[in-house]
């Protein structure tokens, strides 16, 4: 089959997955696996080899993913049970003032969310926002703004959340420089996107400040300390940069090498992590057995649609992969003389915008570039700056398709045409730095 015939069944694809899921009004789920099948049929796979394909689309993705999500779930809700967020977010206010309190709240949202998803990191952080407008002038997007910034900075570009963990092992990047470019592509993301443009836009809109709910206790009575909280935290980062470090630093082959490589594995520092959590902080302060599988069970449970929406977004990955129409618009995409890291970044803010997912628009971008990436034979760190140019991407220009940006408008009383000029220009912001860290970093490795 021609490229022209391969890249309009992906072209195809990406649209009709945007009809049945905006139009039809058909669960995202479904739709994806819908397109799937279309998508290889079109592009002239024997119908045989379909389902198999699909099969292996959602192992591979969710064969690593679903222990990422599952143990990072426990380990976020554990955090916020015993007050380690709530210690790191009343320690940063204090530290910064009333006057830059925005800066504080960006800096929560970057640190607080790492073991968190964005809406479970939102919905216990965003009572910050309300106590401390409350203090001040009131004014709600100057310190909603960076706050979300903060949170979307962590959930985009840093491990171990789920999205990057995902194009990290599904690129074969380096974890190390995963980590390393993604902080830096996270923290001057934030700031340029979160204070800056939210002290910025404060002048212009506003909104009266809704009802407060779920406003955190920051009572600190029993509170574990501000170290102790961020230690725990980046303890998972730490560990999994163990491995980049003892790859440098030992011998190959030796068995400090091996066991600073399994240490490293996100699989084993999550679990740590957890283990840590529970045992070294929840039960010296009196958590019981029976409360503690208590939070892990509703922990896990707001996980299970993140994970089939996300093996979906990996059958669709995987059938274009396998059909050759990732292929062929790999190959076009060379032909155009474009920049693959610029490439990377166009492809996924186009999937972005056409069908909201950040998760399928980095599954989908995965999935066209990955032929040729394998054509050139890029090394771990360049492909992590690949990563960071796809996480940013996947962000860009949050419309009506996003479920982020309704969670803005609900958790702070703005309507449309507000969140438009103030979340999606945010986002927008947010990656495309984030992506331009990314293409330089690719560029100097």
């Amino acid at each position: 089959m021609n490229t022209i015939t391969l890249v309009g069944t992906a072209a195809g694809s990406v649209l009709l997955l945007l009809f049945l899921v905006m139009k039809v009004r058909m669960h995202a789920f479904v739709a994806l696996m819908l397109v799937s099948i279309a998508a290889g049929i079109f592009s002239g796979m024997p119908i045989l080899t379909i389902a198999d394909t699909m099969q292996k689309g959602m192992g591979s993705t969710l064969g690593f993913l679903a222990i990422v999500v599952a143990l990072g779930a426990m380990f976020g809700k554990i955090l916020h049970e015993v007050g380690a967020l709530d210690q790191i977010a009343a320690h940063l206010l204090n530290r910064f003032g009333k006057s830059r309190a925005h800066y504080a709240l960006g800096i929560a949202g970057l640190v607080c969310a790492l073991p968190l998803f964005f809406d479970v990191a939102i919905v216990l952080l965003i009572g910050i926002v309300f106590a401390v407008a409350r203090r001040t002038d009131g004014n709600i997007v100057r310190l909603a703004i960076p706050l979300f910034a903060g949170v979307a900075a962590s959930a985009c570009f840093l491990l171990p959340g789920p999205v990057p963990m995902l194009l990290a092992s599904q690129l074969n990047a380096d974890f190390g420089w995963m980590i390393a470019i993604g902080l830096v592509a996270a923290i001057v993301g934030m700031l340029v996107a979160g204070p800056l443009y939210g002290n910025f836009i404060s002048r212009f809109v506003n909104w009266p400040m809704p009802e407060e709910e779920n406003a955190p206790v920051l009572n600190t009575n029993n509170l574990p300390s501000f170290g102790l909280s961020l230690a725990l935290i980046l303890c998972p980062l730490v560990l999994v940069g163990m491995k980049t470090i003892g790859a440098r630093l030992v011998t190959p082959g030796t068995p400090l090498q091996q066991w600073l490589e399994f240490i490293g594995h996100p699989f084993t520092a999550i679990l740590i992590a957890c283990l840590i959590v529970i045992y070294g902080l929840a039960k010296p302060r009196g958590m019981t057995n029976e409360q503690t599988l208590a939070i892990c069970s509703a922990a896990v449970q707001p996980a299970g649609i993140i994970l089939l929406m996300t093996g979906a977004g990996g059958v669709f990955k995987q059938v274009l992969v396998d059909s050759g129409v990732g292929p062929a618009i790999g190959d076009a995409m060379i032909g155009t003389g474009l920049p693959i890291a610029v490439a990377c970044f166009a492809l996924a803010a186009v999937v972005r915008v056409i069908q909201g997912s950040a998760t399928v628009a980095c599954l989908t971008t995965v999935g066209l570039v990955l032929p040729v990436t394998h054509q050139m034979g890029l090394n771990g760190a360049q492909l992590a700056a690949l990563a960071i140019c796809i996480t940013g991407g996947s962000i860009v220009l949050s419309h009506v398709n996003d479920a982020g940006f309704w969670l803005f408008g609900k958790f702070t009383g703005a309507s449309e045409l507000q969140t438009l000029k103030t979340w999606t220009v945010m986002e927008t912001i947010l990656g495309t730095t984030g992506g331009i860290i990314g293409m330089i970093a690719f560029t100097l490795l």
